[in-house]
């Protein structure tokens, strides 16, 4: 009887049927964002001749209340009923950091039942990348106590391989270590990945974590195994450089995302159709002048030709 009532409904008259009968049956839970936003450091020059070399650096926000009150986390927050997620990521991001308009991307949504002792809460993550001479000086917002820049140093404690029949496992203990300043945070992960033929799944667990809010520790160690899964196919990689830098320069981006030194010739072959000779130079210290380069924006056009 109920069935055929419904069925008779236009649309509109269903709608409201709806929402006065079934939408206050089934909790509901709470969208929240957060963004992890890596920059590189600036190179530094030593005794005008010896350059100290790059590292990936991570923003954090100090939590000003609980949960993990005083404890650092990613920036983000609640989404509001009238944005969307993309909205409120840029949101958050101006309110609590002072950072406005970098580039963003989503990253993965988080869902695990108990990964918020408030309630129950889905994430929707994003990693951003921004180049540091666009940073404007940050500014902790209204709920949080301080927000810092971390060098990120991520360390394989421990690797075991385990192939049983076309099953091939590989489980690591990764440690996780964020830096500001005399403030050292870090977290101790199991990174388990399983390929069966064609198909590959991982998974991360936290096992230990100090400083560290929430499951951010597993959000950033996601974070760093899609930059580098995305460096060497995409133009990823130049969002972390100015709009003209030399090819030194970008290749240290390059191999500090990787982890790994890269060939000076093999290098400038990958990366030749994505940047252009801005027919400039700059001298560094007693070096001699470099080539400045630009990103080729056709490049990402180019591929599909």
């Amino acid at each position: 009887m109920e069935e055929q009532y419904l069925q008779n409904l236009s649309e509109t008259e269903f709608i409201e049927h709806y929402q006065k009968t079934e939408k206050d049956k089934y909790e509901k839970p709470s969208i929240t964002t957060d963004m992890v936003i890596f920059t590189m450091d600036t190179e530094k020059v030593l005794d005008n001749r010896k350059k100290a070399g790059k590292e990936l650096q991570l923003l954090l926000i100090q939590r000003g209340g609980h949960p993990y009150k005083g404890e650092w986390a990613l920036a983000g927050g609640f989404m509001g009923i009238d944005e969307d997620v993309d909205t409120a990521v840029q949101r958050e991001l101006k309110e609590e950091t002072g950072v406005d308009g970098i580039y963003a991307e989503q990253l993965y949504t988080w869902s695990a039942v108990d990964r918020d002792p408030r309630m129950r809460i889905v994430s929707v993550s994003y990693l951003a990348l921004i180049d540091q001479g666009k940073l404007p000086p940050l500014q902790a917002g209204d709920d949080a106590d301080d927000v810092k820049w971390f060098s990120v140093k991520e360390t394989v404690v421990e690797s075991r391989d385990e192939e049983i029949g076309s099953t091939i496992s590989r489980t690591e203990e990764v440690k996780l270590e964020l830096t500001s300043g005399e403030i050292t945070i870090s977290a101790t992960l199991e990174r388990v990945t399983v390929t069966e033929g064609t198909n590959t799944k991982t998974t991360v667990k936290i096992t230990e974590q100090q400083g560290i809010a929430f499951d951010h520790a597993e959000i950033i160690l996601y974070s760093l195994d899609r930059l580098r899964g995305k460096v060497n196919y995409t133009n990823i990689a130049f969002n972390l450089v100015g709009e003209e830098f030399t090819l030194p320069d970008l290749q240290q981006v390059y191999e500090v995302i990787l982890g790994k030194k890269l060939n000076k010739v093999q290098f400038r072959r990958h990366v030749e159709d994505m940047v252009l000779d801005t027919g400039k130079e700059i001298r560094t210290g007693a070096y001699r002048p470099s080539k400045l380069y630009r990103y080729n924006a056709a490049w990402i056009h180019d591929q599909w030709k």
